[in-house]
């Protein structure tokens, strides 16, 4: 059931964020003189603690390093973390503007996987977040999608209903989280797509169709 409001919730990361640099994980490697590979392998499968709030910076990478048996020093583990931050700090222009302009026909928040400390630099160099109606990033709330957990943080903190919003998201499994909770839901593939999702919701409560659907 629907409050009425018109909610529209959208991921950070590969929607209004560029995903990581092209070759960040490649210099982090070298960096700690490990293979690619190995590297690439540790830095994703230890990734979800850190991003949902449960392990500061340090004890991820010190984890990262002794997979890799790597010494763990705090030189080389804050080289680590300030390469990383760097690497996940570009934006997409044009889908900022977009989403600022969607506030004069709907409330707009936003619900991404993020460490705290990333959150913390990324909040300082954006200051169009503070536009926006409400901000939920994994490391602050201590969940991370696609755990229902972190959408229903949302519909309890904007004191709304899940079938108030629409949430957008790149990756699929998240988006099929958030339908679980009564959301509906659009699978990111480009701003001109996702403009005709958004006018059919904000028109009748439901987004277009997804694409083969």
């Amino acid at each position: 059931m629907t409050t009425g409001r018109r909610i529209a919730m959208f991921d950070l990361f590969g929607v209004i964020a560029r995903h990581q640099r092209p070759g960040a994980l490649v210099d982090m490697a070298a960096e700690c003189h490990a293979p690619l590979d190995a590297f690439t392998e540790a830095y994703w499968a230890l990734r979800p603690p850190y991003d949902a709030g449960r392990q500061s910076a340090a004890r991820y990478w010190g984890a990262v390093l002794r997979r890799l048996s790597r010494p763990v020093g705090p030189g080389t583990t804050e080289r680590l973390r300030l390469a990383d931050i760097d690497s996940w700090s570009r934006v997409d222009d044009r889908m900022v503007g977009y989403v600022r302009s969607l506030r004069g026909r709907a409330e707009v928040a936003l619900l991404s996987n993020i460490p705290a400390d990333h959150a913390d630099v990324f909040g300082a160099v954006q200051p169009w977040l503070r536009d926006l109606d409400y901000v939920a990033l994994s490391g602050k709330i201590k969940v991370a999608k696609p755990d229902p957990a972190a959408f229903r943080h949302c519909v309890t903190a904007m004191r709304a209903a899940p079938a108030d919003f629409l949430f957008v998201d790149d990756r699929e499994e998240n988006v099929r989280s958030a339908r679980a909770v009564g959301m509906t839901g659009h699978v990111f593939a480009g701003l001109d797509e996702l403009e005709t999702a958004v006018d059919a919701w904000l028109a009748t409560g439901t987004a277009s169709p997804e694409p083969g659907s």
